[in-house]
């Protein structure tokens, strides 16, 4: 079965459909993403506040506790298995537009690399190892990075015409 292109293919309907679905996909995504930003999880210690908390900390505008084993292992599931199927599903539309095939294998595997390094980094931070939070800024960013490349190009090639 041939992939490369067939999004050109699609009959008007099926175009809109999942540029309706990759709209308001995106604007799950980066309501997250806002989310994130005001648990100050953007920064170096912001992330580690946020998950190992600053009780030391006397004067801390909003005080925050270390999250218990049960929640970071809840934290950890909902996001690994929600954000792989964000990555499956845009991966899948990925697969079937015009971009060359290496740039199309990038934007369908990275993802799940940074999956597994953002909330891999975050479970290892919260049992000590601080430095991944370095590995926890960078790998969100990247997938954070990748996610609008991906979309991105499913819209563009949505409105692009037909390849001959």
């Amino acid at each position: 079965m041939q992939l490369q292109g067939l999004i050109h293919n699609l009959p008007g309907y099926a175009k809109k459909f999942i540029a309706a679905f990759v709209i308001v996909l995106s604007v799950g995504y980066f309501t997250g993403l806002t989310f994130v930003r005001q648990t100050d999880s953007v920064s170096l210690n912001g992330l580690e506040e946020n998950y190992l908390g600053n009780e030391e900390v006397e004067d801390a505008a909003v005080m925050k506790f270390k999250k218990g084993e049960r929640e970071m292992l809840t934290i950890l599931h909902t996001h690994i298995l929600s954000i792989s199927f964000i990555f499956f599903l845009l991966g899948g539309l990925v697969a079937i537009t015009s971009l060359p095939s290496k740039l199309k294998a990038f934007l369908m595997i990275e993802p799940f690399v940074s999956i597994l390094l953002t909330f891999g980094g975050i479970y290892f931070m919260w049992k000590g190892v601080l430095w991944m939070k370095w590995i926890v800024i960078i790998s969100g960013t990247l997938m954070t990075v990748v996610y609008v490349l991906a979309a991105g190009a499913v819209i563009m090639q949505l409105l692009a015409s037909k390849k001959k």
